[in-house]
C-alpha cells in the first residue's frame, strides 16, 4: 500500500467550498504518480522510451463531501496486475480513517507512438509485486 497526503485548495472546490467531483480524479492521479516516483521511476524517462500509462477506466464512489482546507490521505493498492495493465483501488480518507471517496482505476501501459498496449516494464512489475 502507498499513502500520499493531499490538502484541499480553493482551486479544488466549487462555489460552496466542496471539492468538485472531477478533482477527486486529480487527487488519485497525484498519488499514483508519487508512488512511481517513490519507486524511482521517472515518467520523463518512460516517455523517452515510448512508454506511457493511461487511464482506461475509472469508477468512483463519492461517500462524503470533502471541503476546502481539509487534509486527507490517499491510500493506493494494486488489486490486479496483468501484462499490460494494473487495477488500482484508491481511497481518500481523513485522519480518522473516514472514507470520502473510493475509486477503482484501470491503467494501461501503452507504446506512446503506436497508442497500442505494451508490456509493463519488468522493473515496475517487480516493484508493484513488493520489490525485486
Amino acid at each position: 500500500m502507498f499513502r500520499w497526503p493531499i490538502s484541499v485548495y480553493y482551486e479544488d472546490t466549487d462555489a460552496s467550498g466542496v471539492v468538485y467531483h472531477s478533482n477527486y480524479l486529480n487527487f488519485f492521479e497525484r498519488a499514483r504518480t508519487e508512488w512511481l516516483k517513490a519507486m524511482g521511476v521517472k515518467q520523463a524517462a518512460l516517455l523517452a522510451d515510448d512508454i506511457a500509462f493511461v487511464v482506461k477506466r475509472a469508477e468512483l464512489n463519492f461517500c462524503r463531501a470533502a471541503r476546502f482546507e481539509q487534509n486527507f490521505i490517499v491510500e493506493t493498492i494494486v488489486t490486479n496486475l496483468k501484462k499490460a495493465s494494473l487495477m488500482f483501488e484508491q481511497k481518500l480518507i481523513d485522519e480518522q480513517g473516514v472514507i470520502y471517496c473510493e475509486a477503482n482505476v484501470l491503467v494501461a501501459c501503452i507504446s506512446l507512438s503506436r497508442m497500442r498496449p505494451r508490456a509493463i516494464p519488468n522493473n515496475i512489475v517487480q516493484e508493484f509485486k513488493g520489490g525485486s
